[in-house]
C-alpha cells in the first residue's frame, strides 16, 4: 500500500468516525469531519500534508 492510498483510507476512516460519534454521542464531533476535510483541501493546493509525514515515519521505510 502506497503512503497515498494510506491517507485517503486513514481521511476516510476519521470521516466516518465523526458521523458515528455525531450520531451517538454530540453534534460537535461534526467539527473533526470538518477539520479532515480543511485538511484536505489545503494539502492539495499546497501539497504539505502532516499525515504524510506521520505515515512515512512511522510505516513506510526509505527503501519503499
Amino acid at each position: 500500500m502506497t503512503v497515498e492510498n494510506s491517507i485517503r483510507m486513514m481521511a476516510g476512516t476519521m470521516v466516518l468516525l465523526s458521523l458515528v460519534l455525531y450520531y451517538f454521542v454530540s453534534a460537535w464531533w461534526l467539527l473533526l469531519a470538518a477539520f479532515v476535510g480543511l485538511n484536505l483541501l489545503q494539502s492539495s493546493v499546497t501539497k504539505f500534508c502532516p499525515a504524510e509525514i506521520i505515515l512515512k515515519k512511522l510505516f513506510f521505510s526509505k527503501g519503499n
